[in-house]
């Protein structure tokens, strides 16, 4: 008897069962149009079938083989690498970036280049840096997971629907019943110059504990990232320390974007040191030019002699973000620079952001680039393509890409 691959969508029917069910044998069904394709890669993927007869049936492939194939392992593994592929997750063994801080609602004004004072209206968008750096990640094929705390409420439930529909995984997200999520209002004004309103005191995502965390997640983490906000008061900063240091003794490589916000925090100098408490923990760590000028008290932020002050012995690579100009790059054995993509720039809100998942969505399948410059230099292209792409569109998380844009958009000349 033939067996019939069925051009069924097995996407989202093999996706939650691997039985044979999503086969049958002797018989055609009548799939959904776009079951050719999937077929077609299906087979593609699967190389020791074409030692197999299969003759074409409408929009599936009837194969001279038993039954028994589909308990094939190799069998089973193409079912579920396509089943992935169509569904945007990524594969249950990739590496795992887990996202430790904050998820918010940003207010965009609906009216580009004006004050907050002068914005006629606004419009909410999910965000949030580590949050942002999650969705991104999945976005971009990867496997990430976000740690944070959001309110019981309308907008908590919002932004972890977000994280489900992106494919990030949220088990180590809670929701708090006394606090409020967090609500930004950001905008770019006609200078340049972004102007943040933030309305979190204390909101739910400073109320994590320690005693809340999921160890058993964290511990799963290739790479751990975080901010600086989560360090600005307890309990929240308890929880990030003890999460960073579960990390670290369970070998995850530690990641750091300070993502200054000097609004949030009580005074400048009491961010200056907050930030840089835990600098030396830290494997990778991204800054932005402004906030190497803040942390190193007037250094010249665009000099490499600035930068290479905020080096510390343990420290793998340093990357400093330059806006559309692209990035610069610090590790122990070399640095330099790489050239960004000019883009029409709508709202740079998340650009950094999107960087960061750029570049660490590559450094969890290799963590060997640090140390090959011309490697290295590749996955940079790759992340400041995410960071000008999430330019072009308002607010944070919507305008993160996946990798079909990214890789269209890395053949643009580069500024």
């Amino acid at each position: 008897m033939a067996m019939v691959v069925a051009g069924s969508d097995l996407g989202a029917s093999c996706a939650s069962s691997s039985q044979a069910s999503c086969f049958s044998a002797g018989t055609s069904p009548s799939p959904p149009k776009s079951s050719s394709a999937f077929s077609l890669k299906f087979m593609k993927n699967a190389s020791f079938f074409s030692r197999i007869s299969f003759r074409r049936i409408k929009d599936g492939y009837s194969l001279g083989a038993s039954q028994n194939i589909l308990n094939h392992p190799r069998t089973q593994a193409v079912i579920r690498a396509s089943a992935t592929e169509e569904n945007g997750a990524a594969p249950a063994d990739a590496p795992l970036v887990i996202c430790f801080g904050e998820m918010l609602i940003d207010f965009v004004p609906t009216v580009a280049g004006l004050s907050l004072s002068e914005a006629p209206a606004f419009k909410k968008a999910p965000g949030g840096a580590p949050a942002n750096v999650a969705v991104g990640i999945a976005r971009l094929g990867g496997k990430s997971a976000f740690i944070g705390k959001v309110g019981d409420d309308e907008f908590g439930y919002m932004l972890a629907d977000i994280l489900k529909k992106n494919n990030v995984d949220d088990e180590g997200m809670l929701f708090d019943k006394g606090a409020r999520t967090a609500l930004a209002f950001v905008t770019l004004r006609a200078d340049g110059e972004r102007e943040f309103m933030f309305f979190r005191n204390p909101s739910a995502d400073m109320l994590l504990e320690e005693s809340e965390l999921n160890v058993n997640l964290i511990k799963k983490s290739k790479i751990f990232h975080y901010g600086s906000i989560s360090l600005i008061t307890d309990p929240c900063k308890g929880a990030h320390l003890a999460a960073m240091k579960i990390a670290r003794e369970a070998g995850a490589i530690l990641s750091y974007d300070p993502n200054l916000r000097l609004p949030l925090w009580p005074s400048a100098e009491a961010a200056r040191e907050g930030i840089l408490s835990i600098w030396n923990e830290a494997d990778i760590i991204k800054i932005s030019e402004e906030e190497i000028g803040f942390l190193t008290q007037g250094g010249d932020p665009y000099s490499d002699e600035s930068a290479l002050k905020l080096m510390h012995p343990n420290l793998k690579l340093l990357l400093v973000t330059e806006g559309q100009a692209g990035c610069r790059y610090y590790t122990k054995e070399f640095h330099g620079r790489v050239a960004g993509v000019k883009v029409e720039t709508v709202d740079t809100t998340g650009a950094g952001d999107a960087f960061v998942a750029g570049i660490l969505s590559q450094l969890a399948k290799d963590l060997s680039l640090i140390k090959d410059e011309s490697r290295l230099r590749e996955a940079l292209k790759f992340a400041n393509a995410c960071g000008a792409i999430a330019t072009t569109e308002r607010g944070a998380i919507p305008a993160l890409p996946d990798r079909k844009a990214v890789i269209e958009i890395m053949s643009k000349v580069v500024v």
